[in-house]
């Protein structure tokens, strides 16, 4: 089966459609920012970053339920549709590509303006010159996962209005897939306050390489799934149907259980986990529940739900493979990255928590 619409409307490109697309990118953007300043939200305090401890307000959940119910208006009302999203795919991927540049260099340009000492210009660039800068009052880089994220929500239901429109009525692999990323997208932005310990929050500089990935990579990469969707309209088996359900229950219940058990101990070191006091070595390092069994399935469990995603699309194409093939390679890179740092961080007792934690990624295996 060819790649569908791969030469057609969606990937049509003239001023006037590039024009459109750079405008709507725009409003989106700056309705996010502004409602990441207005909308209530409450305030944590963050860890110690570069001697310094931030406050960050976390709205997004109130956020992206707030785009969705604003996008659900404007498409029954007839004001907008998510169609649009579609049809301008190829506009908006051009458009979103010249907004990480110019963010990125701008980034680049606020940072070294105000220090003696700096990366050079492609480390600076492409990595970045500042951990955490800041416009307005907003953590720029805790921001700019909310246009990722909610920006790949927005594609995904623009493909299940296209079927829709085009078929009048939704496969049962379209269906599942929409209820799928709607619970991935609608838990992250209720973990947001998870975020604020994460490595790319605490440890990465911002710049070209995150810029990218926010605002490029997760919206239009991640969706590649729901895209082959539009038009594959060959039945999900029920039997294929409650596989697909439960490796995404499971993958899902692996990877936030995980992360959650281990926010959970850094807030409060006695917390019980699994119904039990939770165990560790010196203190510092969690050996209950997930982190007990492997130092890493938080990582597997976002696999396993990545897959789950693209097997709604069967097996009629490698293509939409494509994702999970790609995140399992980035993850089990990032796994050696966190390796090394926690090495670097722990010294020898790293070294113990290998000896009792054996696996990092697949038990028994990895």
């Amino acid at each position: 089966m060819p790649w569908p619409e791969l030469a057609g409307e969606p990937f049509l490109l003239t001023g006037a459609t590039l024009l459109e697309a750079a405008t709507m990118l725009a409003v989106f953007v700056a309705a996010l920012f502004a409602g990441s300043i207005l909308l209530p939200g409450h305030r944590i305090t963050g860890p110690q970053v570069a001697g310094e401890v931030r406050t960050y307000k976390l709205n997004g959940f109130a956020l992206f339920l707030a785009t969705v119910i604003v996008a659900g208006m404007a498409q029954a009302l007839g004001w907008f549709s998510l169609a649009a999203l579609y049809t301008h795919f190829g506009a908006l991927f051009v458009a979103a590509n010249v907004f990480a540049f110019a963010l990125s260099a701008w980034l680049y340009w606020q940072g070294v303006k105000t220090r003696e000492e700096h990366p050079g210009l492609w480390r600076g660039f492409f990595f970045g010159v500042e951990l955490n800068p800041g416009w307005l009052g907003v953590d720029l880089k805790l921001f700019s996962y909310r246009p990722s994220l909610i920006g790949l929500a927005l594609f995904n239901l623009s493909f299940a209005v296209v079927q829709y429109e085009t078929y009048g009525e939704l496969t049962l692999a379209m269906a599942l897939y929409q209820i799928f990323t709607f619970l991935y997208v609608l838990n992250y932005f209720q973990f947001e306050h998870g975020m604020i310990h994460t490595w790319d929050i605490v440890s990465e500089r911002f710049g070209w390489m995150l810029v990218w990935g926010d605002y490029v990579l997760v919206p239009f990469f991640y969706c590649l799934a729901g895209w082959w969707l539009v038009h594959a309209t060959e039945p999900l088996s029920m039997l294929a149907a409650a596989a697909i359900v439960s490796l995404f229950a499971f993958g899902f219940w692996l990877f936030r259980g995980a992360n959650q058990q281990k926010h959970r101990f850094k807030r409060d070191p006695d917390v019980k986990i699994w119904g039990r006091p939770a165990e560790t070595l010196d203190g510092r390092l969690l050996v209950s529940g997930f982190w007990g069994i492997g130092r890493h399935l938080n990582y597997t469990g976002e696999i396993c739900v990545y897959l789950a995603f693209t097997l709604t699309t069967g097996f009629a194409s490698w293509l939409p493979y494509l994702l999970p093939a790609w995140l399992a390679s980035l993850l089990c890179h990032r796994s050696r990255r966190d390796e090394r740092r926690c090495r670097a961080k722990y010294g020898e007792l790293w070294g113990r928590y290998k000896k009792r934690v054996r696996y990092s990624m697949l038990p028994f295996v990895y």
